[in-house]
């Protein structure tokens, strides 16, 4: 084994032993029911050593002569039946008791990883990989539970019947026997251990290769008419099957290992069991033990290595849950990108004036998307940003809503630097609809009380009215009812627009945005819907960010930027005048 493997090892072992300590904390919640647990486990387990003790008592109760085999031992006939029971009764409490336990934990790990996904910045959500991410969140969640019931009901139990075992063995017969039985469980376990560990390798390449075809199926399904457009059906499936073949190979190469380690298993077990047998006989010859205490060591060394015969098993799906695990810890140990600065309070919105000193700001260091962008919005005014696409529009609105900080300037609400307020309380101030809007895969009333979550049924239909949504939604079978499907898919683009539009009104924000909120509508739509935007938008701060410039020819300013620079700044009359970009852009969208 190389030096670099043997570190890589002994991390990962520590790595282990860190996340079965990330444990604990779960198991805070329910640790009367845990110990109660424990308890039954060890009671069940002395009920189930104490059956060929008893079964030993009764062989020798019939010692050969006449008069005994006549007499029937009740007692002890009854004491067997009584400690099967026991173990049965005890076995069930136990798992009847733990269940709580186990799943609250299963419980709260999964609210946490929720939790923690929606703290982490937008630069994560752009990167991940829905599909693995995924699948690795419920493998993780799902192996806390794993790992406690292979602890509590399989690993547990064994030590406490090995150890119970050993105190019968070496008490009442030679010590040979508990040495055989004990040196063989020895050499099980190491064999076990070592070839389980070799085998991890395959089991991290299967998990990685599923995790890598669950995020082709899912980008595909998501994108399905995409794939339905241009007929690449044998593309995605090409793409999915190429990973699916690694799995496959992993997968084989895997259960052949799992063979060898099988077949090497029964052969340790066949010779212990065989050692064993042959001391017992020995002995009933010599007169060392009776015929009751072979019985019994031969159903103690059954008992013992029947459990044992599936340690390997465990120890593998403990191993196997402790990697599932580990994704979810070091999930958990990632660092929100944006977080609220130490003495953050709440932002306090008066009037709503919005101030960008500039401001310079880039994805990567590499390539700059700002440059001195410097503007206001002063209370109860209208400002739209136009350009070409890739001029940095849609970067102030997510610098506004603080899903990044910038590099240099600040950005001002009424005078308070929104890198040192909270993000909660900066949120809940603005209000967008996006142009690319997305919906809940539930109901049309759902998706527009998302806005306000206390708002009532009436305001909930009167922002449907003021959205022109109203009607549409009382014509559906199922009305307000209607499931809008993944994203919004099974409606058009101009009603999940007027939804969102809805669905801000709701919130009724002290700034608002409009990512080209009327894009996707038709001509008369359009107009309403800008009347409306209009009145809900006259005593607000607004930014709008436009592609068409015929929806903004009203606003009190209009910022014009290319490659995230401010060129030109006015009022639409006063651009026009200026003969420059902003005329050439209205001149090109004219003649359309």
């Amino acid at each position: 084994m190389s030096p670099i493997h043997s570190e890589e090892e002994v991390h990962g072992n520590r790595r282990d032993l860190h996340n079965l300590r990330n444990l604990l904390p779960y198991l805070s919640a329910y640790k009367g029911r845990a110990i109660f647990a424990l308890v039954c486990l060890v009671l069940s387990k002395w009920a189930n050593v104490s059956v060929p003790l008893v079964l030993r008592e009764i062989i020798d109760h019939f010692d050969g002569k006449q008069e005994q085999l006549l007499a029937i031992p009740i007692a002890l006939v009854l004491a067997y039946g009584a400690f099967r029971l026991l173990s049965s009764l005890f076995n069930e409490l136990r798992d009847s008791v733990f269940a709580r336990v186990r799943f609250h934990a299963m419980r709260e790990l999964s609210n946490r990883v929720m939790k923690h996904l929606h703290q982490l910045s937008l630069r994560f959500h752009l990167e991940r990989k829905t599909g693995a991410i995924s699948r690795d969140i419920e493998r993780g969640s799902r192996s806390i539970g794993s790992l406690m019931n292979y602890l509590v009901f399989s690993m547990i139990p064994i030590v406490i019947e090995f150890t119970l075992i050993a105190i019968i063995l070496l008490s009442q017969y030679t010590w040979i026997f508990a040495v055989t039985i004990f040196v063989t469980a020895f050499i099980y376990i190491v064999f076990t251990l070592i070839m389980s560990d070799w085998r991890m390798d395959y089991r991290h390449r299967m998990n990685r290769l599923d995790s890598e075809a669950n995020t082709v199926a899912f980008d595909s399904l998501i994108n399905y008419e995409t794939v339905k457009y241009f007929n690449n059906e044998a593309l995605e499936m090409k793409r999915y099957d190429v990973l699916m073949d690694g799995w496959e190979d992993v997968a084989v190469k895997s259960q052949t290992t799992m063979s060898m380690l099988n077949f090497g298993q029964g052969s340790i077990i066949a010779i212990g069991v065989t050692l064993i047998m042959y001391l017992g006989v020995k002995g009933v010859t010599n007169g060392s033990i009776s015929i009751g205490g072979l019985v019994m060591v031969n159903a103690l060394m059954l008992q013992l290595f029947i459990p044992l015969n599936s340690l390997g098993i465990i120890y593998r799906q403990i191993k196997y849950t402790l990697a599932d695990m580990d994704l979810v810890f070091k999930l958990l140990k990632k660092e929100p990108e944006i977080q609220d600065a130490q003495n953050a309070k709440d932002l306090v919105v008066e009037k709503g004036e919005v101030r960008f000193e500039n401001i310079d700001f880039a994805y990567q260091k590499e390539r700059s998307i700002l440059h001195g962008v410097d503007f206001s919005i002063p209370a109860g005014n209208t400002v739209a940003v136009v350009g070409f696409s890739g001029g940095g529009k849609s970067t102030l609105v997510r610098l506004l809503f603080r899903f990044y900080d910038v590099i240099k300037g600040r950005i001002l609400i009424d005078g308070q630097d929104i890198s040192q307020v909270t993000q909660d309380s900066l949120r809940k101030a603005i209000g967008i609809v996006p142009q690319d809007t997305v919906l809940f895969n539930e109901s049309i009333f759902y998706n527009i009380q998302y806005g306000n979550l206390e708002a009532t049924e009436a305001e909930v239909k009167q922002a449907a009215k003021m959205a022109h949504i109203h009607s549409f939604i009382e014509s559906l079978p199922d009305g307000w009812d209607s499931i809008v499907g993944e994203r919004g898919l099974k409606l058009s683009g101009g009603e999940k627009q007027r939804i969102a539009i809805a669905r801000t009104i709701l919130k009724d924000p002290s700034i608002l945005i409009f990512d080209e909120a009327t894009s996707s509508l038709d001509s008369t739509t359009e107009q309403a819907i800008q009347k409306t935007l209009r009145e809900i938008s006259s005593n607000t701060s607004t930014l709008i960010i436009a592609h068409r410039l015929s929806t903004i020819v009203d606003a009190d300013m209009i910022i014009v930027m290319e490659a995230g620079k401010i060129i030109e700044r006015g009022s639409h009359q006063e651009l026009l005048k200026k003969k420059g970009r902003y005329l050439s852009m209205w001149e090109l969208q004219q003649d359309k």
